[in-house]
């Protein structure tokens, strides 16, 4: 009770009364304040930093993010990160002299590599890792036949271009990554639209759209593992993005590469079909595909 009550009452007044100290949040030792924070997600933690210095300077406590990160973030950094800073002569943002909050908050940015055709993030929320590959990335049949295929640039890509198709008889985009996947079960979704936008306005172009009705398309995914997923649906809704799920695969051993291959055909040469845009490939943990379709 007295060593309760030495933290509540202040000393005694020159009238030998005393008077009860309010205690502030400042007042709270860092090390426990980094102990609660460590049970928290990365947005509330981020949120209570903002409360005083003294949240700010625990929430910054290596321990809290050490469990946050992926396990193999070490390579993540030395492996993309200071490279790209390597590359770009910014060798004083180091990452390797960064604390783990820091870290964190640079892979939650995305990071492109393979030319700018490639990137990957954690998510804020999860920590979970994301990746997306550009439709530039893509082996697309006949792609280079302007009869057939255009790369548009356009803002409603996060690489800025999109692969559109006029008409063809013979569809197959597809392609592989290679990269070091934490441990856990993925998703991979291609996003896809029916028509597309002109370049001067925001007028729909949909009248090229056509054979989708037909025969479904086929999507598939593989790993050399073993891991294989086939799934087929009709491409319906016009001028709007869609990401349309392929299937899972998981991953045990995040210190090594993990190779996926994937694809998207039609290949019945019955009938022509057109007027599809590609945007990109989705890569990200099983428990976030919805948060993904829910922002399109």
């Amino acid at each position: 009770m007295g060593a309760s009550s030495s933290l509540i009452l202040s000393p005694e007044s020159s009238d030998g009364s005393t008077h009860p100290s309010k205690l502030k949040l400042g007042d709270i030792p860092e090390s426990c304040i980094a102990l609660v924070l460590s049970y928290l997600d990365p947005p509330e933690i981020c949120k209570l930093a903002r409360l005083n210095r003294s949240f700010r300077a625990a929430s910054s406590a290596d321990f809290i993010w050490e469990d946050k990160l992926p396990v193999n973030y070490r390579s993540l950094v030395d492996g993309y990160l200071i490279n790209n800073n390597n590359n770009n002569n910014n060798r004083s943002g180091c990452c390797s002299k960064l604390g783990k909050s820091e870290i964190y908050s640079r892979l939650t940015k995305p990071v492109r590599f393979d030319d700018g055709n490639k990137e990957f993030w954690l998510d804020k929320r999860t920590g979970g890792m994301c990746l997306s590959i550009s439709s530039m990335a893509m082996n697309i049949t006949g792609i280079d036949d302007r009869r057939y295929w255009n790369i548009i640039p356009t803002n409603e890509s996060r690489f800025r271009t999109i692969a559109y198709l006029h008409q063809i008889w013979w569809l197959e985009v597809g392609g592989d990554i290679e990269f070091r996947f934490p441990a856990g079960t993925y998703s991979l979704l291609f996003k896809l639209r029916l028509g597309r936008f002109t370049k001067t306005s925001n007028r729909q172009l949909s009248n090229h759209v056509h054979g989708w009705d037909i025969k479904p398309a086929q999507f598939q995914l593989s790993t050399p593992e073993g891991q294989h997923a086939v799934s087929k649906c009709f491409l319906e809704k016009n001028g709007i993005w869609e990401y349309h799920h392929v299937g899972d695969f998981m991953v045990d051993d995040s210190s090594v590469p993990t190779n996926v291959k994937y694809s998207l055909t039609q290949i019945d040469c019955t009938h022509t079909k057109g007027g599809l845009s590609v945007d990109s490939v989705l890569i990200c943990p099983s428990n976030l595909v919805k948060d993904f379709k829910a922002l399109l």
